[in-house]
């Protein structure tokens, strides 16, 4: 396909991975009347490929749809569609290997572009906190979770916005809301999805996800006074943030400025945490600080610790365990093992039983793949057949039972002949000089902030907090603990 002399829109291609490839395109380019995207290419997630963005998300000028394909065949598209703009769109990955890509584009004939935060967040009514990191697998989600209860305690209504992760129809997941383990039933949720969605169900919260965030920020203001934006990978967030709070992985100090957009993320923090202090060795915490300091000097550091709870520790004492951690955080995150292996070590188990010689299907393929691994499963379940492999595998480990470190209810998805004890991770908000959380002091300073710049947290038709107001939450129509929270700006405005 060659262009015409009139043809006057830029042929665009976009590399992602079924998440901000997507929502890049929603708010750039679906209107551009200057732009056609080709099509998308994706990685990481598998059985993206070969599908289509449908057209009832792709809007009016794409009747037909976008195509998806291999980002093996990047330059094959180039040549195809006379591409004139490769445009990087996913996160977590190697600052070489995005130059690496960058170079083929450039080979193609094609530039090569990175969006960035100015042209693809949306502004929101209600104030925004934003929780990313410079990793997956920092312990951004718990840390996510900690605020949403921290949130709530303080009488503040929370919506809790997740990063994308649409793996099933994508125009039935356009907006998506979770309240209840029926509703991830209902929507076929895989197992990464309830990886991220459970804990918040499980915890009396509400989470929002899917693939037009334009619509879910507004469906989700409709409920909230506080909109929470939990992170994926170490991407940037979707949603302008008055407060971006980055998680830093002490157990991986030199991850820092390693990958993208993990190094972008924390140049823009407003906070840090420096997550699992007490799993790090002083000399690892102390790097992590340094590094923090010299890549956005000045930022306050909140030092915290993630500690692993187990269901049920005399279960595992003294016996043979298969354990199965989160999935991403195993993979594309790089880690060798996690929650699971940690709690199981920490009770006592007699061994950590290597699951590779039982793997089957696309469990093998995946400890092919990744052989960093030490004596762990990655929890894969993006459909029924990786879940059944999965199942399989277990169930062919010669061990006495199952510690599961994913964050989902694997009893609850899987059969398996062995018992399965959860391992949790959670967070611990470390004392600070005055005795009180040093990250509930600074959501409580947030608060405060919101209250004295917007002059408190108003209702507003619909139900969202408005950026402006006549100064508190009106008795009338707040809750008890809605009242209680709002005594407390009191003299604010």
């Amino acid at each position: 396909m060659t262009r015409g002399a009139g043809d006057r829109r830029e042929r665009i291609l976009i590399l992602g991975a079924a998440g901000r490839d997507f929502h890049d395109f929603n708010v750039v380019y679906r209107e551009d009347p200057g732009a056609e995207v080709v099509a998308f290419t994706a990685t990481q997630i598998p059985g993206i490929e070969g599908r289509r963005y449908p057209a009832a998300l792709a809007g009016a000028a794409y009747p037909e749809g976008i195509p998806i394909h291999e980002e093996s065949e990047l330059e094959a598209l180039c040549e195809a569609h006379a591409v004139d703009r490769v445009v990087f769109a996913y996160s977590d990955v190697p600052h070489a290997r995005v130059m690496h890509l960058a170079s083929r584009a450039l080979a193609a004939g094609a530039d090569f572009s990175l969006l960035g935060p100015q042209r693809t967040m949306l502004e929101s009514r209600a104030p925004v906190i934003a929780v990313s990191a410079v990793r997956t697998g920092c312990g951004k989600s718990q840390i996510a979770r900690w605020l949403a209860a921290a949130l709530r305690e303080r009488g503040v209504r929370v919506a809790s916005l997740r990063h994308p992760m649409p793996y099933g129809d994508l125009a039935a997941q356009r907006v998506q809301r979770f309240a209840s383990r029926e509703d991830l039933d209902a929507a076929a949720c895989t197992a990464e999805e309830r990886e991220e969605y459970e804990p918040y169900i499980e915890a009396g919260g509400v989470i929002f996800a899917g693939v037009d965030y334009a619509a879910i920020l507004a469906e989700a203001e409709r409920e909230a006074d506080v909109v929470l934006w939990d992170g994926g990978n170490n991407d940037f967030p979707f949603v302008r943030p008055d407060g971006h709070v980055v998680v830093v992985d002490a157990l991986r100090p030199r991850d820092l400025t390693s990958h993208h957009p993990g190094e972008a993320v924390l140049r823009m923090a407003d906070l840090v945490v420096l997550n699992k202090v007490d799993s790090a060795s002083s000399g690892d915490v102390q790097c992590a600080l340094e590094g923090i300091a010299a890549v956005r000097p000045g930022v306050p550091i909140v030092r915290a610790a993630s500690p692993v709870v187990l269901d049920d520790p005399a279960a595992v004492r003294g016996r043979r365990v298969v354990v199965v951690d989160d999935g991403p955080t195993l993979t594309h995150g790089g880690m060798a093992y996690g929650a699971g292996s940690v709690a199981a070590i920490a009770a006592g188990a007699s061994e950590l039983v290597d699951p590779a010689p039982a793997a089957v299907g696309a469990i093998r393929e995946t400890l092919a793949r990744y052989r960093h691994l030490d004596r762990t499963l990655p929890a894969m379940g993006y459909g029924d057949a990786q879940l059944a492999d999965l199942a399989e595998t277990l169930d062919r480990v010669d061990a006495d039972l199952v510690v599961s470190g994913t964050p989902l209810d694997l009893a609850r998805l899987v059969r398996v002949n062995k018992p399965v004890v959860r391992a949790r991770y959670g967070f611990a908000d470390e004392p600070g000089p005055d005795g009180g959380g040093r990250l509930g002091g600074w959501l409580d300073g947030f608060l405060e902030r919101m209250g004295l710049e917007r002059m408190g947290l108003e209702r507003k038709p619909g139900g969202a907090a408005g950026r402006a107001g006549s100064g508190r939450i009106s008795e009338a129509s707040a809750s008890p603990m809605e009242t209680q929270a709002a005594s407390k700006w009191e003299g604010v405005a």
